[in-house]
């Protein structure tokens, strides 16, 4: 038997994206369906599984996310990018701009004329109790890994992540596989956390480098992009609008909050790429 499949990809986050009724066909659960599609050597290979549920009352359409790892992750930035291209495409919603149910809350893509995509990303989440963060204070929190030392900020945009700004000799991805794991699964993370690595290039322009939760190294983090320009701006480093570098390409993340009033939403604007369709043996 055969499923048919869409690979996406935004920014070298790449994604599997299969309607329900071609899930059905594997007779098998979300998460091991994930973990088996998601495999690089005996599947597809991506970052994550995405399907659409068009089941839903209270917005447009929603959506299951899965990891490659079969847990599941409250938001992605970059595979709603690509979620949000494929269900217009396919006229599963009839606008460019809508709104999709997720793990998160509500949030809303606008599929724009140059064929990026531009996603309402929703208020960060700064209280530590709501990140979740164990210690009471959020920003500049130092953490002890591997005998080194650093200084980061946890913030939620959905998903927990941990913001650390980093010297301009140092090596973002070399960073990042080394100590992304230990602080991943850090005792002052209860859900785990993602970890951005950050060189500020500019008041309007970043470098970053992401170990994803879930998913280890990737090409890029949209929730992470905005994490991390959320940080930047409360630590009076970046100005209110910013381009992101990621390993997989670039984005811009806006947002008007200050450090004195730490509110409005964040706008995450970046590609979403076809990459192939097939039809899957099972």
């Amino acid at each position: 038997m055969g499923i048919k499949i869409t690979k996406m990809q935004g920014c070298g986050n790449d994604f599997v994206i299969l309607d329900y009724e071609e899930f059905q066909k594997m007779n098998c659960n979300m998460a091991d369906a994930a973990k088996k599609l998601c495999d690089r050597n005996f599947g597809i290979g991506a970052d994550g599984l995405i399907i659409p549920n068009t089941e839903t009352s209270d917005t447009d359409i929603g959506w299951y996310f899965y990891n490659s790892d079969g847990t599941t992750a409250q938001m992605c930035g970059n595979g709603m990018r690509c979620f949000a291209k494929y269900v217009y495409d396919k006229k599963l919603v009839e606008k460019k701009e809508f709104s999709v149910k997720t793990l998160a809350g509500i949030i809303k893509p606008t599929v724009l004329e140059d064929g990026q995509v531009r996603v309402n990303m929703s208020k960060p989440i700064l209280e530590p109790n709501l990140i979740p963060f164990i210690p009471n204070h959020n920003l500049n929190y130092k953490i002890s890994v591997k005998n080194r030392i650093f200084e980061g900020n946890a913030i939620s945009m959905g998903n927990p992540h941990f913001v650390i700004f980093i010297k301009d000799d140092e090596d973002l991805m070399t960073l990042a596989k080394e100590y992304g794991p230990e602080i991943e699964t850090g005792a002052e993370f209860p859900e785990k956390t993602n970890v951005e690595f950050i060189k500020i290039k500019s008041y309007k322009k970043i470098e970053l480098c992401v170990w994803e939760r879930g998913c280890g190294i990737t090409l890029a983090c949209g929730t992470g992009a905005c994490a991390s320009v959320v940080a930047g701006i409360l630590n009076g480093l970046l100005e209110n609008s910013v381009d992101v570098i990621l390993p997989g390409g670039m984005v811009n993340v806006t947002w008007n909050g200050t450090p004195n009033k730490p509110d409005g939403d964040v706008f995450l604007t970046g590609p979403a790429d076809y990459v192939f369709t097939a039809e899957l043996n099972i």
